[in-house]
């Protein structure tokens, strides 16, 4: 298949934009500092916000954090400790970070306090199991959205992200998913070739993202089992999604993107194989998944977190006339690999958002694809975790729905690790 899906309404920066913010493409004018000024505010103070945070900063003239808010205080200081050690974030830019004692919320509700506040747009970076609760939220306020992939950890959330992002766009809203190989230079370059036929037609694809164990906070006697699972999210499906949801959606979603489409179907495997205490919550620690792709065209995906085994991230693709792998580009009849200028996508999906909102130019990301690759996701661990083969159709009606009822720092359900062949536990 070719898989041609447009991408004109992605746009390539000029070759001579070099004068920049912190070492990234965003060019100032003379008036830079007659701009208005952008608000950002804060949801989830851990390393990928505290990195969403400084990345906005960077992204464009006159950003500033105004607002603050995690689950718990310290989370905030290590976060702010943080950003005023970064050594893209020195000099003038530090000013940029303008969060007061007012203006920094903590406990399960804060969120609600910066949708409450001045600021333009928010930065939800909270364990993915809340970010229907947050993107809802933050759409009836009024608020531009910059998204943290994914976007949920189960089928009715993927519907609640799509309704309110529908809302969203009638609103006027702006929409960025952190999916950012969508934001990258050299990867919309490489995709626009692989869709005129770079590699003829696409007969097989691989996804590797192998690697190791992750941290583990802990436990203590004073935290309910709600604060628990929290601190420790990314062990509980109902939070992170598991590895593939939580991880492996950015080689999914280059996979998306590169096929033209999602996927028809999954059938897949796994389980724990290290990772067995029972402080590891009910994810597993491997899984392998081959994905059907429109035209017969399967594609594989592996994955797992064993420590001292070797280690692979990759996105490859197999065609009549020549292969994508990896960091070599596309091998074959026409060869070819990026050479051009290279900007941190991180960064730039913000510079898109921020010129999104300053031009009224409204985008939205979760429509276009970050609901799609989210849900291919969850097929692939769904078809893992019950060990049958699954169609999209299936999980488009699925009505899995694996958050708790009550989001209360208080009890909250303990699952069992799934079991493939046997029903699972409300």
């Amino acid at each position: 298949m070719s898989g041609k899906r447009e991408i004109t309404r992605r746009k390539f920066i000029a070759g001579g934009a070099a004068t920049a913010i912190a070492g990234f493409p965003f060019i100032r004018s003379a008036h830079a500092q007659q701009e208005e000024t952008t608000k950002v505010g804060l949801i989830g103070c851990g390393g990928r916000g505290t990195g969403a945070a400084a990345n906005a900063i960077t992204a464009a003239p006159n950003i500033h954090l105004t607002a603050m808010a995690d689950l718990v205080p310290e989370q905030i200081e290590r976060s702010l400790d943080a950003l005023k050690g970064d050594r893209d974030l020195q000099g003038e830019l530090q000013a940029n970070i303008k969060v007061s004692k007012d203006s920094k919320f903590t406990g399960m509700d804060c969120y609600k306090k910066v949708m409450e506040s001045d600021v333009d747009y928010v930065i939800l970076a909270t364990p993915p199991g809340f970010r229907p609760l947050h993107f809802d939220a933050a759409v009836r306020a009024g608020k531009h959205i910059f998204a943290e992939k994914p976007l949920a950890t189960d089928p009715a959330g993927v519907r609640k992200i799509t309704k309110s992002a529908e809302t969203a766009k009638s609103k006027g809203l702006s929409v960025v998913v952190g999916l950012n190989n969508r934001h990258s230079i050299g990867g919309m370059e490489l995709v626009k070739r692989i869709h005129d036929g770079g590699i003829g037609e696409i007969r097989a694809g691989r996804i590797y993202r192998l690697g190791g164990g992750l941290w583990h906070r802990g436990s203590d006697p004073s935290w309910t089992e709600m604060e628990y699972q929290c601190r420790n999210w990314y062990y509980f499906c109902w939070l992170s999604g598991d590895q593939i949801v939580e991880m492996v959606i950015h080689q999914i979603d280059r996979m998306n993107w590169l096929m033209g489409s999602h996927p028809v179907s999954a059938v897949g495997s796994g389980g724990r194989q290290v990772r067995t205490d029972p402080k590891y919550g009910n994810i597993w620690d491997h899984m392998s998944i081959d994905y059907e792709y429109p035209g017969g065209v399967h594609v594989s995906c592996m994955l797992r977190q064993w420590d001292n085994c070797e280690n692979k991230v990759a996105t490859e693709l197999v065609g009549t006339t020549g292969t994508l792998a990896g960091r070599s580009g596309i091998v074959g009849a026409n060869p070819w690999r990026y050479t051009g200028e290279r900007t941190n996508s991180s960064v730039y999906e913000h510079t898109e958002l921020i010129e999104s909102i300053r031009n009224n130019h409204a985008r939205n990301d979760a429509l276009d694809f970050g609901a799609e690759s989210t849900l291919t996701a969850i097929m692939g661990r769904e078809a893992a975790y019950t060990g049958k083969l699954l169609t999209w159709e299936e999980m488009v009606n699925s009505d899995l729905d694996l958050c708790p009822k009550s989001m209360q720092l208080g009890p909250a359900p303990k699952r069992p690790v799934p079991i493939p062949g046997k029903p699972r536990p409300a």
